[in-house]
């Protein structure tokens, strides 16, 4: 693994707690590793064509990617498309179907963006999906069963085969992320 990509969920940044301890402890643990902490624009094409524009960079082969909620979808549909591995926590499985109610103008409170949510935004999200995962050996799948944004059972029924580790509690942040790193790295790191 030479190229690690961490995406962040919908109304986040690349400052939320799970990407500085990511951040943190791949910098200690795999000095080596170049890490990519986009902020992903809150419009999913803009968000997309960010994703592209580091894989141009860096290349096709060897893709890691670790990606919450929002992040987790992007993260499946660029394995999905360019092979690699994926950590995904709290993963939205069907965006499209939440970003209904959250239709209107919005701010990301992180990097003061204002972008819109409307009806091709949702579209766009729905070309995107994955609904079957054609390597499910190839992600590993954080989840938390009081998550209060998203259904975890959405996601444990579409990654099956994946490597799946579902606590009981929690929350949609996924709490105590911190002491699953070690095991993510190790994941990430075999072929």
């Amino acid at each position: 693994m030479k190229h690690l990509i961490y995406l962040h969920g919908f109304l986040s940044s690349p400052a939320s707690v799970k990407a500085q301890q990511t951040q943190a402890y791949f910098k200690e643990h795999m000095p080596q590793l170049e890490m990519h902490f986009p902020t992903l624009p809150g419009y999913p094409d803009k968000a997309v064509s960010t994703v592209e524009l580091i894989i141009k960079n860096i290349g096709h082969q060897d893709l890691r990617f670790i990606g919450s909620s929002m992040g987790g979808f992007l993260s499946s549909y660029f394995v999905e498309k360019y092979g690699g591995k994926a950590v995904i926590v709290n993963p939205a499985v069907r965006p499209f179907e939440l970003l209904d109610d959250y239709q209107g103008e919005h701010v990301n409170p992180n990097t003061g963006e204002t972008f819109e949510v409307n009806q091709t935004t949702i579209e766009y999200l729905r070309s995107l999906d994955t609904p079957v995962i054609k390597t499910p050996e190839s992600y590993m799948v954080l989840l938390q069963t009081e998550d209060e944004t998203l259904d975890y059972k959405q996601a444990e029924e579409k990654y099956q085969g994946a490597q799946l580790v579902i606590e009981q509690g929690g929350d949609h942040s996924f709490v105590d992320y911190d002491k699953h790193l070690a095991t993510i790295k190790d994941f990430l790191s075999k072929d």
